[in-house]
C-alpha cells in the first residue's frame, strides 16, 4: 500500500481550485495537474507500506486529532519549485492557521518516526501542488502559471480531521480519519 498522512481541504476550495486550474491548464497545456479531488495537504508521505502494518499506523496516529483543535487555513497565492524560469511543480500557497498546522504536522511525524517512518524533509512548508512538469529540468510555461496565481485568493477551509490514505490507479482512497479536537462528552456526563 502507497500511503501517505494528509489533511483535506474541502468543497468550496475544491470548486475553487477546480476554476482556477481549468484557467491555467490554458497556460500550461503539457504538464500534468492534479485531478481537484485529489487537492489535499500531505503532513507525511509514507510510501509503501505492507498492509499489515496498518492497524499499527491507525493505532499511533489515533491520539494525534484529539490533541489539536479544528484549523481554519486559506488559499492563497502560490510558486513554483525548480528554477524560476522553468519550474517542476506548481503550487499554491497556504495561509491562516499555518502555525497550528505545523504542530500537527510536528506530532504526526513525532508519532510515526518510532515505526520506522522519516520525514522526506527536514521543514515542513505547507503548499498545495497544482501540477507537475512532464520532463525532469522543469516546464517554461508553468512560469506563466506562477505569475497567474500571484495575487490568487480561493477562500478559506476548515480543517476538522486527519486522513491516512492510499494512493492506488491515481485515485486516493481514505484508510483511516482521525477527527481533530475533543471528542464531545456523551449526554448526561458534562
Amino acid at each position: 500500500m502507497r500511503l501517505f498522512v494528509a489533511v483535506t481541504l474541502g468543497e468550496a476550495i475544491e470548486s475553487e481550485a477546480t476554476a482556477a486550474i481549468q484557467r491555467l491548464k490554458g497556460l500550461a497545456r503539457h504538464a500534468r495537474w492534479v485531478p481537484p479531488a485529489n487537492l489535499h495537504l500531505t503532513l507525511h508521505f509514507l510510501g509503501d507500506v505492507a498492509a499489515e502494518r496498518l492497524p499499527e499506523l491507525k493505532e499511533a496516529l489515533a491520539p494525534v486529532g484529539p490533541a489539536h483543535e479544528p484549523l481554519t487555513l486559506s488559499i492563497e497565492g502560490g510558486g513554483g519549485f525548480g528554477a524560476p524560469s522553468h519550474p517542476r511543480v506548481l503550487w499554491a500557497g497556504v495561509g491562516g492557521d499555518t502555525k497550528a498546522l505545523g504542530a500537527l504536522q510536528a506530532d504526526v511525524v513525532d508519532v510515526l518516526r518510532p515505526l520506522g517512518f522519516e520525514p522526506e524533509h527536514r521543514d515542513y512548508a505547507a503548499h498545495l501542488t497544482l501540477a507537475r512538469s512532464k520532463v525532469p529540468r522543469g516546464d517554461r510555461e508553468l512560469a506563466e502559471c506562477v505569475r497567474a496565481l500571484r495575487d490568487a485568493k480561493w477562500g478559506e477551509t476548515r480543517v476538522d480531521r486527519l486522513v491516512l490514505f492510499e494512493s492506488l490507479g491515481g485515485k486516493y482512497h481514505p484508510r483511516a480519519e482521525f477527527p481533530l479536537g475533543k471528542s464531545p462528552l456523551p449526554l448526561g456526563e458534562g
